[in-house]
């Protein structure tokens, strides 16, 4: 095989641009001598004749033409090499790995992957689904780069391992069977609802909310059923099993459900991105938190 110089290539292609070795050796900062010497030893390593004389000029053989030829998609991936290499510098390009609890993957996490492909398109985001808890966990064990959670686990604002980036109050609305009684009451309320078998986790970020939100409106919930998935939950609120709250994100319009907006007692959940202190001096992780902060805006006015 032949042995193939890139800086011996680039005089060569230097050549064909300026026609003249006096030309190519200005455009190079090289000396004329220096030009010839280099396309010399260029010939000898390929084994063939890359210039013919005409006159006091030289012109390239129908070689080194093919030569070229062959070497310029060489040269162009070179480019994208190079104009790679200079955004991950600045910090434009790179991976970004997003821990996400579930209800945030398909609201916030996936528009702002489509935002990025048309801003930052050398910015790629890797997602890893998580309960609130463990989001925060994987990014203090640096598996993950940015958390994406509730508030109510995030570790204490004071905690000297993360930046915390306010993200969306996320409103929660009331969950009923198609046909109950309340599906179309005016004026719904949390206590409205108080002797009904309610459906939430056994334990965990949720079973807190509903309870705290309970609570708060006068009245400990009833658990009729447990379950932490918004799927299983949502299936059984349609089968008149009970009721259940869930967060405007989480809704699913493919099922029979009535959401109602509450009128009073009216809870939300706050969901936040934390990164390690420092990171955020990342630009692709910045691009990122900038499309999820957009995301969530849109959200919000929603």
């Amino acid at each position: 095989m032949s042995e193939w110089d890139l800086r011996k290539l680039r005089i060569l292609r230097t050549l064909r641009e300026r026609g003249t070795v006096t030309a190519t050796a200005a455009a190079l900062h090289m000396t004329p001598s220096a030009v010839s010497q280099q396309l010399t030893g260029l010939a000898a390593q390929l084994g063939v004749d890359l210039l013919e004389a005409r006159g006091r000029r030289v012109r390239l053989t129908d070689a080194a033409r093919l030569v070229l030829a062959h070497t310029e998609p060489v040269f162009e991936q070179l480019e994208r090499a190079d104009a790679a290499l200079a955004a991950y510098a600045r910090g434009d390009a790179g991976e970004v790995r997003v821990g996400a609890v579930p209800t945030a993957v398909p609201a916030l996490v996936v528009p702002a992957v489509r935002a990025l492909r048309d801003s930052h398109p050398q910015v790629s985001v890797r997602v890893r689904e998580t309960e609130a808890a463990e989001a925060y966990r994987l990014l203090a064990a640096g598996d993950v780069d940015l958390a994406l959670s509730l508030a109510a686990e995030a570790p204490s604002a004071t905690d000297p391992r993360f930046t915390h980036v306010p993200l969306l109050a996320d409103p929660l609305d009331v969950a009923l069977p198609p046909d109950h009684p309340l599906a179309s009451a005016p004026g719904l309320a949390l206590a409205d609802l108080a002797a009904e078998p309610w459906i939430y986790g056994g334990s965990g970020p949720w079973s807190d909310i509903t309870r705290r939100a309970c609570e708060a409106a006068g009245f400990s919930p009833h658990q009729g059923h447990s379950a932490s998935g918004w799927t299983a939950i949502l299936a059984m609120v349609e089968a008149g099993m009970g009721v259940a709250l869930v967060p405007r994100t989480a809704a699913d319009p493919r099922t029979a459900v009535v959401l109602r907006e509450l009128t009073a007692d009216r809870p939300v959940r706050h969901v936040t991105a934390a990164v390690r202190k420092g990171a955020a001096a990342s630009r692709a992780v910045t691009h990122t938190l900038n499309a999820l902060t957009t995301a969530a805006e849109r959200i919000g006015r929603s």
